[in-house]
């Protein structure tokens, strides 16, 4: 009894600390968090009507993630991507992606495409419920899966990095002007392309849809930013967990 009584304790903090880092990415994709901009945790806990320590924790995974780096004795700093660096990130992604997704096409098992199915249609269905970090998180998992596929643990790790640097800022925008869901049904054309055997369409989908991803992110920047409302911790509108 004892044992469980110390442990229940950590795991609600564990669960409140995930809920925060949760809330935070959501901000950042949003634009409620913006580049260059500095956040204390004891501002942000006050939002989010919590005490500091959770969310300083929370931002330290996130600095983990390379969304945002400590300031000794400010805070944190939510990480800027400039032009220059997202075209570097992308060509980087073009050369490592589109011949490793030809590769797939020509040698990867039929079953083992078939597995990364389910993940494509969840990228479709968070589009079409809005669910972004849904979204973000499903096409995290299917893209990463499919490299996955060629055997090189190294590549994978390079793009899962290459991935967190270059983010898309302002998806709620383009969220609600519905450019997300053609985007996700991309997913599954690449897939049946994998599964047809065919590199050069699947090379060919793959550096459209790194094209694409691109042109979103440089609209959505490219656009004014509202005045941020008040932070909480939640899905839809300014819900409240405590």
């Amino acid at each position: 009894m004892g044992e469980r009584r110390l442990r229940d304790p950590l795991a609600a903090h564990e669960r409140l600390r995930d809920k925060v880092a949760h809330a935070l990415r959501a901000a950042l994709i949003s634009g409620e968090l913006r580049p260059g901009s500095v956040y204390s945790a004891p501002a942000l806990a006050a939002d989010f009507g919590i005490s500091a320590t959770p969310v300083r924790e929370a931002m330290l995974d996130l600095a983990r993630e390379g969304l945002v780096e400590p300031l000794r004795n400010k805070g944190f700093r939510i990480t800027e991507v400039s032009e220059r660096d997202l075209d570097q990130f992308t060509e980087i992604r073009a050369l490592i992606e589109i011949p490793t997704v030809g590769l797939v096409a020509r040698t990867a098992a039929r079953e083992r495409l078939e597995a990364l199915r389910p993940v494509a249609e969840e990228i479709v269905a968070a589009a079409r419920a809005h669910d972004l970090i849904g979204y973000l998180e499903a096409d995290r998992r299917f893209h990463l899966g499919l490299l996955a596929l060629a055997g090189n643990e190294r590549l994978v790790e390079a793009v899962g990095d290459l991935r967190k640097r270059s983010r898309l800022y302002g998806l709620t925008r383009l969220d609600e002007r519905g450019e997300l869901l053609p985007s996700a049904e991309e997913h599954l054309e690449l897939l049946e392309l994998c599964l047809a055997g065919d590199a050069p369409g699947a090379e060919a989908c793959t550096a459209r849809h790194l094209g694409k991803i691109r042109s979103l992110w440089a609209q959505a920047r490219d656009e004014p930013v509202e005045a941020a409302p008040k932070l909480c911790l939640g899905g839809s509108p300014r819900p409240r967990i405590l």
